[in-house]
């Protein structure tokens, strides 16, 4: 029996193992269900043949990075290990496990039910990202299972925390946990005939601006924050059509372009009243940073153009917080590592295989960035990201696992 074999007589398995992950709660923010998840999936690595760990992040590690709210839900990141005789690389295969909160009204039993209904499964988690968990768990079952070697050492990474900044998971794993990767595969940004190799950065900002109260019926007293902020967003416009103006042409030839989301959360100071001048106001800034750009400059253009625009307003005095950035990544696809992996997708699906860059960000960069090794994104996927009635297709789960045991069985490095 084959590897692929295996797959396709224990599809129940892998949606079962799916079903399992789905209904252990593991919504971020706050980080519930951290250590029970964690423990679970230790277990699971150790019996697929893995020396696996699970790294509990420093508690003072913590207070650097989380509201004080949450000191009371530890972080935990999972890393599995097997080393191959005679194989001369290693590949990481990365994964997050916690999930975005819960709003509206699911079907079939809810947020957290893992039911499977007409070839799909359903519940918060599948599509993003417990489907690949469960593809990656079931592919190394395989190959236990049919005796069939890896030609690579394999490392395996289960994180906390990509839905916030990834810093006390994937961020943390890289820079404490003692892995030394040759390739990196986050098993997300591409699906289907994508394979993804690179992904847009974001900078994240709060903008303050400072206003002076007064009583309502005497307006001109005062400096209204409310109005400064509404010349200030407007103002933004022009740097909407600046960006529109900068193209990035992917590999599979689509055009990207630089994108900024204004006032994701706005919200007025203390003290408002309506009949009170309002002293402050706030909104955000969500800057997407093309793969190609440079984070540096994005940051400072931004800043810059900010502070123009509020000279330009009347008695319009801001203050900028950054609020939290993570980085864009893209490699050229010429690696031999990514003509293996699109092999392996081409074998297991048919067509032609392409290399896209995601509109979004994920852990691809912590690998590329940091560790500068080459790294590709490529996972099951689904429909209704972050969105009621999330949900996989259960063939996608299959060809994922497929595909991963692919590139473990076929590529050395």
């Amino acid at each position: 029996m084959t590897p692929a074999d295996y797959l396709d007589a224990h599809t129940d398995d892998l949606t079962a193992l799916l079903a399992q992950l789905v209904r252990t709660s593991t919504v971020n923010p706050p980080g519930e269900n951290y250590g029970a998840i964690t423990e679970f999936l230790t277990r699971e690595l150790t019996a697929c043949g893995l020396a696996a760990k699970r790294h509990r992040v420093p508690d003072a590690f913590l207070r650097l990075h989380l509201p004080p709210e949450q000191f009371g839900y530890p972080r935990y990141n999972v890393v599995g290990k097997r080393a191959v005789p005679g194989a001369t690389k290693t590949v990481h295969f990365n994964a997050h496990y916690d999930v975005v909160p819960v709003s509206g009204e699911w079907r079939h039993g809810g947020a957290f039910s893992g039911a499977v209904d007409d070839g799909w499964i359903y519940g918060r988690g599948t599509a993003d990202m417990k489907g690949s968990i469960a593809s990656l768990v079931l592919a190394l079952r395989a190959l236990k299972a049919t005796g069939v070697k890896p030609k690579m050492n394999i490392e395996v990474s289960f994180t906390a925390d990509e839905e916030t900044d990834s810093l006390l998971g994937t961020g943390w794993v890289v820079q404490n946990a003692a892995i030394s990767p040759d390739y990196a595969l986050v098993m997300e940004g591409g699906e289907g005939r994508a394979v993804c190799c690179g992904h847009n950065g974001v900078l994240w900002f709060n903008v303050i601006v400072h206003g002076r109260a007064a009583h309502g019926s005497q307006p001109e007293d005062g400096v209204n924050a409310l109005e400064k902020m509404s010349a200030l967003v407007l103002a933004l416009e022009e740097y909407k059509r600046e960006l529109a103006r900068r193209t990035f042409r992917t590999p599979e030839g689509k055009s990207m372009r630089p994108t900024i989301n204004v006032g994701g959360v706005f919200e007025a100071g203390p003290g408002g009243k309506i009949n009170t001048v309002p002293a402050r106001a706030s909104f955000t800034i969500d800057r997407r940073v093309l793969a190609v750009e440079d984070h540096v400059a994005a940051e400072k253009e931004l800043r810059a153009f900010l502070a123009a625009a509020a000279r330009r307003i009347p008695q319009c005095k801001i203050t900028v917080e950054k609020v939290s950035e993570n980085y864009s990544c893209y490699s050229a696809p010429e690696h031999p590592f990514f003509a293996a992996m699109a092999g392996c997708v081409r074998r297991v699906r048919g067509g032609k295989t392409v290399f896209n860059v995601s509109t979004g960000f994920n852990d691809m960069h912590f690998f590329s960035h940091y560790l500068k090794i080459p790294t590709l994104g490529y996972g099951p996927g689904g429909d209704d990201y972050h969105a009621v009635d999330e949900r996989a297709d259960v063939r996608e789960l299959v060809r994922s696992a497929k595909i991963y045991a692919e590139l473990l069985t076929t590529f050395s490095g």
